[in-house]
């Protein structure tokens, strides 16, 4: 039931951006139309995932279920996919800092790290 209200003043507020916008009136009525739609088309798209994941064998959802539900739609699925793989890109380097800063905290090297203290090692060396 919360879930609804928040569906329904989610798309009042956009509605009443899009009225601002376009000068133009939405009733009541259609507001609340155009929530039960939105909850309705939102509890298809969360069966469809799960049935996705399931014909997969997994019990988890991930995003090349929600790229294959937003199929139809090519620019819905460049977003999603442009956003995939920014997600992707940020975890990497949040992984990369996060194996930097343990390595530091036990006085470990990074392989580059090793390769310029071997480098300034053959220079001392040589002089």
């Amino acid at each position: 039931q919360r879930l609804k209200a928040a569906v329904h003043y989610t798309v009042g507020c956009l509605c009443q951006e899009v009225a601002e916008d376009k000068d133009v009136q939405f009733s009541k009525q259609s507001i609340a139309a155009i929530s039960e739609i939105t909850f309705r088309q939102c509890e298809i798209f969360a069966r469809d995932l799960e049935m996705f994941a399931r014909h997969a064998k997994r019990t988890t959802v991930n995003t090349e279920d929600v790229k294959l539900l937003a199929r139809r739609s090519n620019s819905l699925l460049k977003y999603i996919t442009q956003k995939s793989e920014e997600l992707a890109s940020s975890n990497m380097e949040q992984k990369e800092k996060k194996k930097k800063k343990s390595s530091a905290a036990k006085g470990e090297r990074t392989p580059g790290e090793q390769e310029a203290a071997v480098t300034e090692n053959e220079d001392s060396n040589m002089a």
